[in-house]
């Protein structure tokens, strides 16, 4: 009885190789795995650079010369936490004007050609949010314009 290979046509332990009969030497059972490790590196390649085949979205840049109030990786993870956090404090707690405002957000981020975050597919909010598919609701009840002020009970 011949002694088993292994799963890409190695030799058994102890280095005594026998054929079974079947298609496949050494040879060809190392061309499948340099074949197998040149598909997989070429499969990884883009992943590996950050690269891929889905375009990223394109995000105006904010007024010049301002610092957002958080880093912007903390800020893409989890503005909508501060923002969900900020809005109970301002209709629960009548708090205005907090770290994390809606309109503070609006007043540094609207696109300086249409001065808005949401009226464009580049402005600022719709551009991330499409790209993430998710739905934005602010703006059915706040302005999306920088400097805009409603007058309480003035419809848009």
């Amino acid at each position: 009885m011949a002694p088993p290979r292994s799963a890409f046509g190695a030799s058994p332990p102890g280095g005594v190789s026998q054929r079974t009969g079947r298609a496949g030497s050494a040879a060809s059972a190392w061309l499948r795995r340099a074949l197998f490790g040149v598909v997989l590196t070429g499969c990884l390649q883009p992943a590996i650079a950050g690269e891929g085949r889905t375009p990223r979205p394109v995000i105006e840049t904010a007024t010049a010369g301002t610092q957002c109030v958080a880093p912007p990786e903390l800020m893409r993870r989890s503005h909508m936490e501060f923002l969900k956090h900020q809005r109970d404090d301002t209709v629960h707690g009548g708090i205005r004007g907090a770290k994390f405002s809606l309109k503070g957000c609006i007043e540094c981020h609207a696109s300086q050609k249409t001065g808005s975050v949401a009226k464009a597919e580049t402005n600022f909010c719709v551009s991330c949010h499409s790209y993430a598919a998710v739905k934005i609701d602010c703006f059915g009840c706040h302005t999306s314009k920088s400097g805009t002020v409603l007058a309480q009970g003035a419809t848009k």
